[in-house]
């Protein structure tokens, strides 16, 4: 994507945006058009929904109100993870959800939201806007008659809630766990039973014992969940998801459809969204995670033990995706070579001076 091309797109802040939009919208003869959007995700996540219903919000301003899109939460329409099918078949124009949920189509579709051992948030960001990865996951997502749109990331995770301890890779051999993408399957390989379950179930899951753990995102949006109250050990890092973008599914048949103003519009709503979701999450995850704390949460790093298994089982899976999936292994070529420079670069900018950070504030320094 062209430097020109992503400042169209993220144009969304302040009084650019304004000036991007006035000219277009003194047309005359746009017409009135209304989407659906199935969301993934309940509303009490204000987050993730919020972000889908800030584009939403945001579509309409820069079109006068003529281009009109209304928020589904899941369930409402189509189920939590039947939204990239419903987007498909035309039921809806677009659907909200996370791409690495539809892996059992194909394991390439976990590029789009996170890989294990993958891409932090600048860096997932830097490939999907200027570094190509946007381009093959539209090649990719071609034959699907859907291209997907970046409306929001987490920034890195944490792992999760489990009922006890993690020690070894011994304590992962028979955890039912709910995780999405394929973080479960390199689990799996470890012992693990991974469960694919929809944020809404998670609490029941997890209270009744048909799960031992479960990770969703972080203090902010587990906290909504309750899931403090049903497993007390809180682990970290979430190395399944350094990074994880939500995405917006369109229809291809309805984004060609939809007036030049229309798609920019859309686009630009996307992008500010995109960053505006990771600014939501650094503001209110520190508070929650000290609320969690005090209520009892007890925090817990995974074993360097467990995070080398689990690094070596990935590597694997990797190789055995790419044996399986033609898409898989173009995109991960590409993918893999682009982590490899960020991550020589973060050891000298962005890592060095948080950990500088850290030290002296703890007295450290």
């Amino acid at each position: 994507m062209s430097r020109r091309n992503f400042l169209v797109q993220s144009g969304a802040m302040g009084g650019a945006l304004a000036s991007l939009a006035a000219p277009a919208l003194a047309q005359t003869g746009n017409p009135e058009i209304r989407w659906r959007v199935a969301s993934s995700y309940p509303r009490s996540l204000t987050g993730i929904f919020s972000a889908m219903e800030m584009v939403a919000k945001r579509v309409g301003e820069l079109t006068g109100g003529k281009f009109n899109i209304t928020v589904h939460p899941a369930g409402e329409l189509v189920p939590p993870l039947g939204v990239l099918d419903a987007v498909q078949k035309g039921t809806v124009e677009a659907g909200h959800s996370a791409s690495y949920f539809y892996i059992g189509k194909d394991p390439a579709f976990g590029f789009h939201t996170a890989m294990p051992f993958g891409l932090g948030l600048r860096a997932q960001n830097a490939w999907l806007y200027e570094g190509g990865g946007q381009a093959l996951i539209d090649e990719f997502l071609a034959p699907y008659d859907v291209t997907v749109m970046a409306v929001g990331n987490t920034g890195a995770q944490m792992a999760g809630w489990y009922r006890k301890e993690i020690k070894s890779v011994a304590d992962l051999k028979g955890l039912k766990f709910r995780i999405g993408g394929l973080g479960g399957m390199v689990l799996a390989k470890l012992g693990v039973v991974p469960q694919q379950l929809a944020a809404g179930d998670l609490y029941p899951a997890l209270e009744k014992g048909v799960i031992d753990a479960a990770e969703f995102v972080g203090p902010l949006d587990d906290e909504k969940l309750g899931l403090q109250k049903v497993a007390k050990y809180y682990y970290y890092p979430g190395w399944w998801e350094g990074s994880a973008t939500l995405g917006l599914f369109v229809h291809l048949k309805a984004l060609n459809a939809l007036p030049a103003l229309y798609q920019t519009a859309l686009r630009t709503a996307t992008a500010e969204a995109n960053q505006w979701l990771t600014m939501k999450y650094d503001n209110e995850n520190p508070q929650a995670l000290r609320r969690l704390v005090a209520g009892g949460a007890l925090l817990r790093a995974f074993p360097k033990e467990v995070t080398q298994a689990a690094f070596g089982a990935a590597n694997e899976l990797y190789a055995e995706m790419a044996e399986k999936s033609a898409p898989f292994k173009k995109i991960h070529a590409h993918w893999a070579k682009f982590r490899s420079e960020q991550v020589m670069w973060q050891q000298l900018c962005d890592l060095p001076f948080d950990n500088l950070m850290s030290a002296l504030l703890r007295g450290k320094g």
